[in-house]
């Protein structure tokens, strides 16, 4: 059974949550989860007003979150739910306020994908719109993984993944001409693997 705050709110990522209860998002209207898996991350919005997207290569993973949008928001259409790729966004430029992509970005094949899919990203994004990204990085635990090339490495926890530290990602917030409305977070789990949170404002 769902706690009151799950119905609320669904599984969402805490520091998504963390931006939720401080406003940021307030003034936002549309919105896009690249990488939407089931809709985790979208309860809030679809029950709340606005006018949601989403995206995910897995075609499982779209048709769950149809199915959530019908239950929780029936106005919402559900043609704004496709599957597509975050390198390949099938939007206009500009369209989103908010853009979040939780967990999707370390799944980068190499260095040249990261940047197709962040730019991407940030393609159909509106100047001042808002883009959270968390993903995995090296941060605390630079020690600890194995390099692989092509940024990829395998962390304690066995997992392979694409790993970002903070001078790419302040490097990136500078080639995007964007503001980074909160400081780089990262949290260390037990040194198996680290998630860092990445909250921007495209100016």
């Amino acid at each position: 059974m769902q706690t009151p705050l799950q119905k609320l709110y669904g599984n969402i990522d805490i520091y998504l949550f963390d931006q939720l209860l401080k406003g940021t998002y307030t003034a936002c209207h549309k919105v896009l989860d690249a990488g939407c898996g089931g809709g985790r991350n979208l309860v809030y919005f679809l029950q709340n007003g606005y006018d949601v997207y989403g995206i995910d290569p897995n075609p499982e993973a779209v048709e769950a979150l149809k199915q959530l949008a019908k239950e929780l928001s029936p106005k919402n259409n559900k043609k704004n739910f496709k599957v597509a790729a975050a390198e390949d966004l099938p939007f206009e430029d500009a369209t989103f306020d908010l853009v979040i992509s939780s967990a999707v970005l370390h799944f980068a094949n190499n260095e040249a994908h990261f940047d197709s899919m962040l730019l991407s990203m940030w393609r159909v994004l509106k100047p001042g719109g808002y883009f959270f990204a968390r993903l995995a990085s090296d941060i605390g635990i630079e020690n600890l993984v194995e390099d692989l090339g092509n940024s990829r490495y395998v962390l304690p926890d066995t997992s392979v993944r694409f790993l970002v530290n903070e001078q790419l990602l302040l490097g990136y917030t500078e080639n995007l001409n964007a503001y980074l409305h909160e400081p780089i977070k990262t949290t260390n789990v037990q040194n198996l693997r680290c998630m860092t949170t990445w909250c921007l404002q495209k100016l």
